[in-house]
């Protein structure tokens, strides 16, 4: 989960699994791969940060193929 604040100042938790995009109109909008959205006051790339640090904490970027990475003795 990452922590997120909505316009009104309140703060919430959302689940970085299910985000498909993440978009700045010039306010940040969040949608899910439900189709619900979300408006944020954290800027794009805040948000992309607080998804990349949640993937690693998970582990989901363990993987050195999936990070890019070609050996992971290097």
């Amino acid at each position: 989960m990452i922590e997120l604040t909505r316009l009104n100042g309140k703060v919430f938790s959302l689940n970085a699994l299910y985000i498909e995009t993440v978009e700045a109109f010039p306010d940040t909008t969040i949608t899910l791969t439900t189709g619900r959205k979300f408006i944020v006051l954290e800027t794009e790339e805040q948000v992309r940060q607080k998804v990349n640090a949640f993937y690693q904490h998970i582990q989901v970027l363990s993987n050195p193929h999936l990070r890019g990475e070609e050996d992971e003795e290097q």
